[in-house]
């Protein structure tokens, strides 16, 4: 059995020692925030924050997390997950949205760690995320503009 904080809540659960953290959240909590696309860490749809730090949900062992506070794209910052989502619709950053959670996390990641980004850290930033519908200059100009409006509250 494990124990950890999801989205805020604690939660514990009975798990095999090799369950990814993926599969536990989607199919045993029924979180389904965290997209399962490519399985091997290439595409970034499963993106978590695991104390703070972004992390392939996918990779990841679901006992790594015991103890630990697991946030998903639903579990972020009311107020800095709405700028992002604002931008976001406002840029046309989001089509299909598949790859929208795990962009979300990095976004809110990002800008946790800087008040100000430049168009080249965001780009190296997202690095990780593939998005097959939109490309990435709205998403690029998205965060940055998600970045000038944080600043700005």
């Amino acid at each position: 059995m494990i124990s950890f904080n999801l989205d805020g809540r604690k939660v514990s659960i009975d798990i095999e020692p090799n369950e990814l953290l993926l599969n536990v959240l989607r199919d045993r909590l029924g979180v389904n925030v965290p997209k399962y696309s490519c399985g091997i860490g290439e595409c970034g749809a499963c993106t978590v924050l695991i104390d703070g730090e972004p992390h392939l949900s996918c990779l990841t062992l679901a006992v790594d997390v015991n103890g630990k506070d697991v946030r998903t794209a639903s579990g972020l910052d009311e107020k800095d997950l709405s700028i992002i989502s604002k931008t976001f619709a406002e840029e046309g950053a989001v089509q299909c949205g598949y790859c929208s959670p795990g962009i979300a996390v990095m976004t809110y990641s990002l800008l946790q760690e800087k008040e100000k980004v430049s168009e080249d850290e965001v780009r190296e930033y997202l690095r990780g995320n593939l998005c097959r519908c939109t490309g990435y200059v709205n998403i690029v100009r998205a965060v940055l503009k998600a970045a000038e409006m944080r600043g700005k509250k």
